[in-house]
């Protein structure tokens, strides 16, 4: 019943799990609402008019009233509960119009009996007009209905100290009940509203706690491997069981280099981590003496480290072996990053085999003699 849960002309804002919390606390007190509205008008106005009809001043016009206002209730209920309510003040001028008509119609031996159904139905109706909005527009229109029931009173001459009395008795017994029933639908909402809200954020920030913590420990991972790949070579190199003119050991050397180069790059807060962490693969090989070329078209999308490591490691360890000469291209969109590596192809074992699919990137990888070629590709 929020403004904030639902705009007046009915539109939803965006969902959050505060929202949603309230507008379904907001939605049993319009069921309620319209429950009452329409049972009291068809349960207790309606035989009440019936049963008054005789000493009624104008029973047709007074009837007449019963009906556009029962349909008016059905209408504005149905598009209350479908979330999408009918103009309020056109709707609560119509109700203050027949306001006033049955207040004519009745008679001075009905203004204050049940035959003047007015009474004791009219706020509910109001309550289903300007439901959603502040409760000052409620009381605005009680405190209009309360102009033309004392417009009614003194119309009919029932100026006497106990009409009065009596007309102040039915003016405070019929609308406290309604304002009651709105202000409280509103701070129960709002109340929900809070604590989803607060439940959500402590949600919110365990599960970034847990994802931190997640994402430090497989940092610790990667780094254990790759620094003991590179404690590996330095070890058979300090100990002489490596030669460094050996090809062999200089890939494997440029590869911890490159694998230890890019973890690093990970943690830099920089606009385009993945185009951060392949250049420092393209530096890495550049200090090595290998020409590179790195070509990039389009701008890649936010992507979780996860998936940039997919997107990079086949490429870093296939660089890693490239001789000669070799292009790194990457083709990035909203929904999809393509990256491409081209090198000269020499005899030796793949530098890299096929990537595990996690249904998110996929992994090519080609040679036909002259060159090699590598690919990973993510679709959104």
């Amino acid at each position: 019943m929020l403004p904030a849960a639902r705009t007046p002309d009915g539109s939803r804002p965006p969902a959050d799990p505060a929202a949603a919390v309230a507008d379904a606390s907001d939605r049993g007190a319009r069921i309620a609402a319209v429950v009452i509205a329409l049972a009291w008008h068809a349960a207790i106005a309606l035989p009440a008019a019936l049963g008054a009809r005789a000493e009624l001043a104008a029973p047709a016009v007074v009837l007449a009233g019963w009906l556009l206002v029962a349909a008016t209730g059905v209408l504005a209920g149905f598009r209350l509960l479908r979330g999408a309510p009918l103009p309020a003040w056109p709707v609560a001028v119509l109700l203050l119009l027949v306001d006033a008509v049955v207040f004519a119609a009745a008679g001075e031996q009905q203004l204050f009996t049940a035959g003047n159904w007015v009474w004791g139905t009219l706020g509910w109706f109001f309550v289903l007009a300007v439901w959603g909005r502040r409760a000052s527009g409620l009381i605005a229109l009680l405190g209009a209905h309360s102009l033309i029931a004392l417009a009614g009173v003194l119309g009919h001459g029932a100026t006497a100290p106990a009409d009065l009395a009596r007309y102040a008795m039915y003016v405070y017994g019929t609308s406290t009940l309604p304002v009651a029933v709105f202000v409280g639908s509103t701070a129960i909402a709002g109340l929900a509203r809070q604590r989803a809200g607060t439940a959500a954020a402590a949600h919110a920030a365990e599960a970034e706690r847990d994802a931190a913590e997640r994402a430090r420990r497989e940092r610790r991972a990667r780094l254990t491997l790759a620094s003991g790949a590179a404690e590996e070579v330095l070890a058979e190199l300090a100990d002489g069981r490596a030669d460094p003119a050996d090809a062999d050991v200089q890939r494997r050397a440029v590869l911890a280099a490159a694998r230890l180069r890019r973890l690093i790059a990970e943690s830099d807060d920089v606009p385009d981590p993945l185009l951060h962490e392949l250049r420092a693969a393209v530096d890495l090989a550049e200090r090595n003496g290998l020409p590179i070329d790195l070509v990039t078209i389009g701008s890649p999308p936010p992507l979780p480290v996860e998936v940039r490591r997919r997107l990079a490691d086949p490429l870093t360890a296939t660089l890693a072996d490239a001789r000669g000469w070799a292009r790194l291209t990457v083709v990035a969109g909203p929904d999809e990053v393509v990256v491409s590596l081209v090198t000269p192809d020499r005899a030796g074992p793949d530098s890299a085999g096929p990537l595990g699919d996690d249904g998110r990137v996929e992994y090519l990888y080609e040679r036909d003699g002259e060159i090699r070629w590598a690919q990973t590709r993510w679709q959104g």
